[in-house]
């Protein structure tokens, strides 16, 4: 008895370890790594994990531990931050993956027939676009590493997530991996397996051949102002007599806009404005209005002092001073900006970096008017992760926005593949709306995308400490996925649903044949 619970306990373990492993392994497919064609096969482990679980139970435990694997890999970079809240975070994301443990079990298990075969490869991938859109509400950590997004360099597939958005991405390649796993299991599956690869394969053609193509129309020179790492008490006057000296050098350069990165601005405008002159003093000198985004206190708007807090806006000053146009953060990060139900989570302020002091949300998305010359431009900003959510983007494009911008800092995270994989993100965002894209950041990388999700520039690293002017193409029409959204996502809700129904029904069948089948003959 004591020696098969030992090896009852080893080959737990074993198959625990297993499931992490293999649930970590997509995290390569995204920067810093960028082994974008990896995430075509990075699943198959994890897949084949979990349709050979002995029992339903089994497989949702590999679903849930793969999960964890996966949370952990793609978020490692926050364990100095958080501390044992990254683990606690990435279980409790992890187990949204149990439900797809199960579903791989269900139509994968053992020898699986071709129907089986031809439904794993629709639900399958439906059910992983489920626990992203779940895992992608901002209250649980927002939209960062969903799988499409690891194809941010692939011109196919960014020409994909403008008609889908980087849901259809994530599908894409979902849908790959499942007819891989299929055809590893399922000898006699393998036509459904085929084709299903050849589908995504004509899905991707059809829309790089024939998607509407946002028309290039201008070019835009925009400046993006990095200082670099400034450390010390006084790091925030440091910092901008840096940005002013680093905007000086842009005086001559016939720049449209230039572009500071989040918290480029430690005071409010309004109670300091020395530093609201020498900024109009430098739209002056260059001759382009300057987008700073200021991080402090301040009263909401048509409020008294009683409601002061801090909020992180993107402001926007024009030679004469603040413009007025001002967008207030909306989108907040867990713990980095706010603690969530804090009277019980308080606690992680000291175990780890989470916020002191809740910030304060903004309330609706902004798009304004820079205006250079006899020119006209319409911007919309965003603030730090913001950049991770297609929706705000697409709505901002909606509201007419011919630039977007995003002002970030991920200084805590230098060393990391977090500003890396961060600056990818505004590609995916640029070739769903068909609009250029600026990532400016306090200390790297920052980067610039044109409309179709083509960098236009170099990437300023980590170690840059420069401003930098990029020639950015500007584009008129609308992609599809613009006009029409998240379309995959109602889609997977659709395959689901029917796979359930199917299900209940298959169950009621099997129920009533039973109950009204003769009683056994019972002889003596």
């Amino acid at each position: 008895m004591e020696r098969w619970r030992q090896r009852l306990g080893s080959s737990f373990r074993w198959r625990g370890g297993a499931a992490l492993l293999a649930g970590a392994l997509p995290a390569l497919a995204f920067p810093a790594p960028s082994w974008w064609w990896f995430a075509y096969v990075a699943l198959v482990p994890w897949m084949l994990l979990a349709r050979s679980a002995g029992t339903a139970r089994r497989a949702a435990l590999d679903g849930w531990l793969g999960g964890l694997g996966f949370m952990l890999a793609a978020h490692h970079w926050l364990l100095p931050s958080l501390h044992v809240f990254t683990v606690l975070i990435a279980a409790l994301l992890g187990a949204l993956w149990a439900p797809w443990g199960v579903l791989l079990r269900r139509l994968l298990h053992g020898a699986p027939t071709p129907g089986r075969a031809t439904a794993a490869l629709v639900a399958v991938p439906s059910g992983w676009l489920m626990v992203e859109l779940v895992r992608s509400w901002q209250g649980l950590g927002g939209p960062w590493g969903l799988l499409g997004s690891s194809q941010w360099q692939v011109t196919p597939t960014l020409r994909l997530a403008s008609v889908g958005g980087v849901w259809l991405v994530s599908l894409l390649v979902v849908t790959v991996n499942t007819g891989i796993t299929v055809l590893v299991v399922a000898r006699g599956a393998r036509a459904p397996a085929v084709a299903g690869l050849v589908a995504t394969v004509t899905v991707t053609g059809a829309a790089w051949a024939w998607a509407p193509r946002p028309q290039t129309d201008g070019q835009l020179r925009i400046a993006v102002v990095q200082p670099g790492v400034i450390g010390g008490d006084d790091s925030g006057v440091r910092r901008f007599d840096r940005e002013e000296a680093l905007t000086r050098q842009l005086a001559g350069r016939d720049v449209d806009l230039v572009v500071w990165g989040e918290s480029s601005v430690g005071f409010d405008l309004a109670e300091r404005p020395d530093l609201a002159r020498r900024i109009a003093a430098l739209s002056r000198t260059v001759g382009a209005d300057v987008l700073v985004n200021v991080d402090a206190r301040r009263p909401a708007s048509g409020t008294g002092t009683r409601s002061r807090g801090i909020y992180k806006s993107s402001v926007l000053v024009g030679p004469d001073g603040p413009t007025g146009e001002r967008y207030d953060k909306m989108r907040l990060v867990p713990f980095g900006e706010y603690v969530p139900a804090r009277s019980l989570l308080g606690w992680a302020t000291s175990v780890g970096k989470a916020a002191g002091e809740d910030r304060m949300r903004g309330t609706r998305q902004v798009v304004m008017d820079v205006r250079h010359g006899n020119r006209e431009l319409r911007i919309g900003p965003l603030v730090c992760f913001e950049s991770a959510f297609p929706d705000m983007t697409r709505s901002l494009t909606r509201d007419g926005a011919r630039l977007l911008l995003a002002q970030s800092s991920t200084s805590t995270f230098q060393h990391s593949w977090a500003p890396e994989q961060h600056a990818s993100l505004a590609a995916l965002r640029a070739a769903e709306t068909g609009r250029p894209m600026v990532h400016a950041t306090l200390t790297g990388v920052s980067a610039v995308y044109g409309p179709d999700g083509e960098r236009a520039g170099a990437w300023l690293p980590t170690s840059a400490s420069a401003a930098r002017v990029y020639e950015v193409p500007t584009a008129h029409g609308s992609t599809l996925y613009v006009r029409f959204g998240d379309w995959p996502v109602h889609a997977a809700v659709t395959v689901l649903a029917v796979l359930a129904a199917a299900e209940a029904a298959r169950l009621l069948r099997r129920r009533a044949a039973a109950s009204g089948a003769p009683p056994a003959r019972v002889g003596l």
